[in-house]
């Protein structure tokens, strides 16, 4: 319990730093902004990961799991790796729903501010639910795995959709019968007066559906850490640091999602690994440290590979632009 109230605490002291003090003022991230931003969140991640080695090595913890200290670390760290590369998909989904609704750049960081204290709500009872059920159920494990590689060979034989309309989804449906919605901007508020009554603004509406689309996106990466560990402190610790360093991915990626276009076959692969791992569990036990390997280098050569095409993508429009 004290080793929970320690981590929510400094999760609190995290979003009141970022939003009372660094991000105080609505402005543009700059993709450097963005840049420097990643590269702290990642570091400060990893170094989260020495302090579990600390924690399940002392009375806190080591009375009540069977992991060592090495395992906890490396299952924090794969665990962080899935969910962040799983977040990918969720970076494009955000970009086209503020495109949808025209959400100005400078308030794009209070949206997803307020979209990651949801997150962390609904995160939290997804994945308590999760281990309960996997501990109490066994059996569940052969669920999961299966769903997890039933959603990677639908990414990967599923041909090209119809683009999401954020404007035509359920959520936007159904959130205008129950408050009148307005297309007015005010600034940085959520909600405002039209005709004597208080009606959404755009900036509210996108954080619904952002939330809706998270939990969707959720409902692949949390059984996906599951199989990793069901340490519901580790489960959740590198869920949390992932989302925190959401944000400053997407504004780092917003602008050029198309050279890691081909990314999604690495997601793919780690699925799949995923899912077979939880189905063969009883048959085969795989290393903490071969799931951690696989899974940063099918992220490496994803986005090498992207980079690549991406690379080779613009030599052949400029050929044809000359010619």
């Amino acid at each position: 319990m004290i080793v929970w109230i320690l981590f929510f605490a400094l999760v609190f002291i995290i979003l009141a730093l970022d939003l009372g003090v660094f991000n105080k003022t609505p402005h543009i991230i700059s993709t450097k902004e963005a840049s420097k931003w990643t590269a702290i969140w990642v570091t400060v991640s990893f170094l989260f990961s020495g302090v579990i080695y600390w924690l399940y090595g002392t009375e806190f913890v080591n009375n009540t799991t069977q992991l060592s200290q090495t395992n906890a670390a490396l299952k924090f760290i794969t665990g962080y790796l899935i969910e962040l590369s799983l977040s990918v998909d969720n970076i494009f989904v955000i970009a086209i729903i503020f495109a949808s609704f025209k959400i100005p750049q400078k308030y794009q960081h209070r949206v997803l501010f307020w979209g990651i204290l949801g997150a962390i709500i609904f995160r939290g009872l997804m994945i308590t639910f999760g281990v309960v059920i996997i501990n109490k159920f066994t059996w569940t494990t052969y669920l999961f795995g299966g769903f997890l590689l039933f959603t990677a060979l639908k990414m990967l034989f599923s041909k090209e959709e119809d683009a999401f309309e954020p404007k035509e989804s359920f959520v936007y449906k159904i959130l205008g019968k129950i408050i009148p919605i307005t297309s007015e901007h005010d600034k940085e508020k959520f909600f405002i007066t039209v005709d004597k009554r208080k009606a959404a603004t755009p900036l509210f509406v996108t954080l619904i559906v952002i939330e809706v689309m998270d939990v969707l996106f959720a409902v692949d990466s949390v059984p996906a850490i599951l199989a990793i560990t069901s340490d519901p402190f580790i489960v959740f610790s590198s869920n949390i640091f992932a989302i925190l360093g959401l944000r400053s991915m997407y504004f780092f990626l917003a602008n050029m999602l198309e050279k890691f276009s081909h990314l999604e076959y690495s997601l793919i692969a780690i699925l799949s690994f995923v899912g077979v791992k939880m189905l063969a569990h009883d048959f085969i036990e795989i290393p903490e440290w071969a799931s951690l390997s696989f899974i940063a280098l099918s992220l490496l050569v994803g986005v090498l590979f992207s980079s690549y095409k991406a690379k080779e993508d613009d030599e052949n429009k400029i050929s044809r632009d000359e010619e």
